[in-house]
């Protein structure tokens, strides 16, 4: 179907955006956008030693064969680039530790980048065997730039969450709309294919809450980035799209999932997301929940030997946090685990650090853990769930205290701010660096390990690096020690 029939706004906005809009006097969302590029890639490679992750990845159908095909990072396979963006994908979500945007409705915006470097890679492999110019990581920044920017803009004031819709349907038309344009699709095929990326039915949110909270929550990203380069390509081909995907009256997108709501795009599409996003730094606990833990370490040297003498714990936090973290009785599994504020603030309150270990099962039958988190108790801050929303703000706020049997207690320790906020950036980026060296280091060694790193430290460097021969540092048959 042509553009004849104009498509509803909000397809016709993010199709315009990512065709034509320029990004060349951002400096700021490149600088963020390469951190953001490392930080995911550290992210895929910890999810490596994960076994639940990794049984996942590879082809659909074992001993595929895919000429020209891309790599997965840490991997030896060479995938088609719907697949290849699944396992990507995947990876950079497994573990719950790459960046966030939090506002009406939550996501993490580096889930698009399982899409974007899978067909990158692809396209640039199959431009080097013809002799042709590759794409660049600047090219792969520009599009984590545009999919940022859409993602966390519709999630501003759009609840998808309040009417049991999943957050990855934001990843899967992030990902439709910069590939289309990515594989060389015009405006017109772009439009065809985000307004199918809309129809597409979305995926609710059963896997994220009790009693069904299960492991898809750390593929469904993958899932939806994939399906958005599928969707890309079928655009390429000719398949047509649908105007009102969106308005169509009983049967469109909002009559059928958004309660008659329209969507609300309350700034113009520029660089602010990617400016603003949220990196996990200092522990991979989900993101409502980073101030709560920080508070837990900071009172962990007061309380670790005192654990039981506490009469009661008493987390101070805002409304969304109350809406998807507070979880009383028993937690099935990690996926379980690191969505319950009251388990994280445990780990530590005891231990003093959260690591991805830490929700396995092993760590979770301590029962100092449950014994701490049946004495928890969480409030809502009226003030803190308002700063949440609030646009110059956008804190993430908690306060923990500890109340003793004696009458003691200790001070209520506040942070408004997490570590990786943009208020508190110039603290996070060295964090940010140590937190990717050591993701790297379970992976990779020698040689291998130092140039990765060492491109990280080179802006000027790493942006003009074809992205084939940046994926070639990344296969894990090349390590070497020597």
């Amino acid at each position: 179907m042509s553009t004849l029939s104009r498509f509803d706004e909000p397809i016709e906005a993010i199709a315009s955006y990512v065709d034509s809009y320029s990004l060349l006097d951002k400096n700021e969302a490149y600088q963020t956008a390469r951190y953001c590029l490392m930080d995911s890639f550290g992210c895929a490679i910890l999810a490596h030693n994960f076994t639940e992750c990794i049984k996942l990845l590879g082809p659909v159908v074992p001993g595929t064969i895919v000429p020209n095909g891309c790599r997965v990072p840490g991997s030896n396979y060479i995938l088609d680039p719907i697949t290849g963006a699944f396992n990507i994908g995947s990876l950079i979500r497994w573990l719950d530790f790459n960046d966030t945007w939090l506002a009406a409705e939550w996501g993490h915006p580096s889930d698009n980048l399982g899409g974007i470097l899978a067909v990158a890679d692809y396209l640039s492999n199959i431009a080097a065997g013809e002799g042709k110019e590759p794409l660049l990581i600047e090219d792969i920044l520009t599009s984590m730039i545009k999919a940022h920017e859409i993602q966390g803009v519709l999630a501003l004031e759009n609840s998808f969450n309040r009417v049991g819709l999943d957050h990855v349907l934001l990843v899967k038309v992030a990902t439709t709309a910069v590939v289309s344009k990515m594989i060389g699709c015009k405006k017109d095929q772009m439009l065809n294919a985000i307004s199918n990326a809309w129809i597409d039915g979305q995926a609710l949110r059963t896997y994220r809450h009790a009693p069904n909270t299960g492991s898809r929550k750390s593929w469904a990203a993958g899932d939806a980035t994939a399906r958005g380069v599928q969707l890309a390509f079928m655009a390429k081909k000719g398949e047509m799209g649908y105007p009102s995907a969106l308005s169509a009256k009983t049967w469109g997108f909002y009559d059928v999932l958004f309660k008659g709501q329209s969507l609300k795009l309350s700034r113009a599409f520029d660089s602010y997301v990617m400016e603003n996003v949220l990196f996990k730094v200092a522990f991979p606990a989900e993101f409502h929940a980073q101030t709560a833990v920080e508070c837990a370490i900071r009172l962990h040297p007061l309380v670790k030997d005192k654990l039981n003498d506490i009469e009661k714990i008493e987390i101070t936090t805002h409304e969304s946090a109350l809406r998807i973290i507070d979880k009383k009785g028993p937690l099935k599994n990690p996926a379980d685990r690191d969505h319950c504020i009251q388990y994280m603030t445990a780990i530590g309150l005891i231990f003093g650090k959260l690591t991805a270990d830490h929700y396995e099962d092993e760590v979770a039958s301590d029962p100092r853990i449950d014994k701490l988190r049946d004495k928890m108790h969480c409030l809502e801050n009226k003030q803190y769930s308002k700063d949440y929303l609030d646009p110059d703000k956008r804190s993430i706020a908690n306060a923990v205290q500890v109340f003793f049997k004696d009458g003691s207690k200790t001070d209520k320790v506040e942070v408004e701010y997490p570590l990786g906020h943009r208020h508190r950036r110039r603290e996070a980026i060295p964090a940010l660096k140590e937190k990717f060296e050591n993701n790297i280091g379970t992976q990779f060694s020698g040689k291998q390990k130092e140039q990765i790193i060492s491109l990280f430290d080179n802006a000027d460097k790493l942006s003009a690096l074809p992205v084939n021969q940046f994926m070639d540092l990344f296969i894990i048959n090349a390590k070497s020690n020597s």
